[in-house]
């Protein structure tokens, strides 16, 4: 199983809106087949590994990372490919949370006579696709929020300067974040103050994610490079939603002219409703959102508890308590008040320490 996950793994930054997936095929000790799911709309991990030990197969033992599909959806049910191959026994890690398959696919295969048992590395098989059992349980993606900050979380000095705190090494791990998300999402402060591209460099990837700006009241610059730079230009980005609370027509034409896509998602105050665009993201198809946003933004969904998971990059120096901070989370008068954290990962990239952490809800 532990081999079914690396090769689960290779699948990180193309497979959404579907679940990252890994199949190995055991017979007599030694391994047949192996696969894992490539890409969106292509054949899953099961097929791949099938299609390698071709007769092998018949008598085997399969190790998947995931309950195998029952539904037909862009590619036929992998339950049904097992079955017709003549696996014996099947080992899933953790069940599908798709309600389309949810127990289906292990009982499809019971009923066939093939023995299946679940639970095998299911922590580590639940976390590979954390955004996709997001999306699945609560109908909202899995909120990652990466800051950059001095070790004192300093982010930028009160004039705005902020390039760069962290080092090299630091910002092209950042890129990796940004190639797994199926979003990288920004306030209009951060898109005026730096003018981001937001889009993955320097590595190998089938997919651009899709970039949302959140800008309440319609500030976008028009010769904004985010907007030039569209899968329509070279070395471009992925697509880009604005998503505002001002239904200015005239602007709105203006930026869908230059291949932008602006949503009106108003909430009682007159900003951006942040809940409704995190679930009009999940409803279409987003497993996993990277923030890159200032304080206001990122503040903004912590206060909501919208963020699952804060990667932040402290570098070895002091800024000052005059420079700016990671959030604008308003006075506390309480500790009962306070944000919790628990601490998934910490380690050195280059001179920095990157450090995972998860708000406990």
């Amino acid at each position: 199983m532990a081999q079914a996950l690396r090769l689960a793994e290779r699948g990180l930054y193309g497979t959404s809106p579907n679940p990252r997936v890994g199949c190995v095929l055991v017979r007599d000790g030694k391994i047949v087949g192996e696969g894992w799911h490539e890409r969106a709309g292509e054949p899953h991990a099961e097929v791949h590994a099938l299609h390698a030990a071709r007769e092998m197969a018949r008598g085997a033992t399969a190790y998947v990372t995931l309950e195998p599909c029952s539904h037909h959806g862009r590619t036929p049910p992998c339950a049904d490919a097992l079955i017709e191959a003549g696996v014996a026994r099947v080992v899933v890690a953790v069940q599908d949370p798709n309600p389309q398959v949810a127990g289906q696919g292990i009982a499809k295969l019971r009923a066939a006579g093939i023995a299946v048992e679940s639970g095998l590395m299911e922590s580590a098989a639940r976390d590979l696709n954390i955004g996709f059992f997001a999306r699945m349980t609560r109908g909202m993606p899995w909120v990652r929020s990466k800051i950059a900050a001095s070790l004192d979380g300093r982010t930028a000095l009160t004039n705005g300067e902020s390039q760069w705190i962290t080092c090299a090494a630091a910002r092209q791990d950042v890129q990796h974040w940004r190639a797994r998300s199926c979003v990288v999402l920004t306030g209009i402060g951060t898109v005026v103050a730096d003018d981001p591209q937001l889009n993955v460099r320097n590595i190998e990837t089938v997919r651009q994610p899709l970039r949302v700006v959140v800008d309440s009241y319609l500030r976008m610059p028009l010769n904004a490079r985010i907007l030039h730079s569209l899968p329509s230009h070279a070395g471009g980005g992925g697509e880009l939603l604005i998503y505002t609370a001002t239904p200015d027509i005239a602007k709105i034409a203006e930026l869908e002219k230059l291949g932008a896509r602006v949503a009106i998602m108003p909430n009682a105050n007159g900003r951006v409703d942040l809940i409704a665009a995190l679930r009009d993201l999940a409803a279409s198809g987003c497993n996993e959102v990277l923030v890159e946003a200032g304080s206001a933004l990122n503040g903004a969904l912590l206060q909501a508890g919208l963020v699952d998971e804060l990667v932040l990059y402290l570098a070895p120096q002091l800024l000052g308590d005059m420079a700016r901070g990671m959030a604008q989370l308003g006075e506390m008068t309480s500790l009962q008040q306070r944000i919790n954290l628990k601490w998934q990962d910490v380690r050195q990239v280059g001179n920095d320490l990157r450090i995972t952490a998860r708000v406990k809800k």
